[in-house]
């Protein structure tokens, strides 16, 4: 049996409303978990870029992919590996000023984990972490175990892929000269 393995799936569309809830539907009927997501505008006008993570087979993502490229608003959808990517993630920790200032080894923790700090005022310290999900992990990890976290917060993954050009502008360029051909 194939193991589960992380997978980011990346769809270009227009921005449409309802997608999000079309796509969403197609990993629940195949009982996907969305472990991350994140939407944004691309580097293309009028495009916007989801960024999915889950846990599944290669052969599920195939399908899945498949089944999403089928949406009319889709322009495209792809899934990858975290070789493929270039991929972070960033999370925000609220701590305690004064078990904060307390800790001996503030630098420290600032240069291990290259945080910045956001916001201090006499009661909250706001820490900024990017980085990859271990990374921002251990730092809760770390914190809850020091000081406490009052709050943690952690948003979905955003990445591009390592190639030269997106894959949707190669897939762009291949339909215009498809056009030209035509007339």
């Amino acid at each position: 049996m194939e193991t589960k393995k992380l997978y980011t799936v990346i769809i270009f569309s227009e921005n449409t409303v309802g997608l999000l809830n079309q796509i969403t539907i197609i990993f629940t009927r195949r009982q996907l978990n969305i472990e991350t997501l994140s939407v944004s505008p691309s580097a293309i006008k009028g495009v916007h870029k989801f960024t999915i993570t889950t846990f599944a087979t290669e052969d599920e993502m195939d399908k899945v992919v498949k089944q999403i490229d089928k949406r009319v608003d889709i322009l495209k959808a792809y899934y990858n590996t975290d070789e493929d990517l270039v991929h972070q993630e960033i999370a925000l920790y609220k701590l305690s000023t004064e078990l904060f200032l307390k800790m001996n080894s503030i630098e420290d923790l600032i240069r291990k984990y290259n945080v910045r700090v956001l916001d201090i005022n006499e009661d909250i310290v706001v820490l900024e972490k990017t980085g990859h999900y271990d990374e921002t992990q251990a730092l809760f990890k770390e914190l809850s175990l020091s000081i406490g976290v009052l709050q943690f917060i952690r948003s979905g993954r955003i990445a591009i892929t390592k190639s030269k050009v997106e894959r949707l502008s190669d897939m762009l360029a291949e339909m215009e000269k498809k056009i030209e051909k035509k007339k």
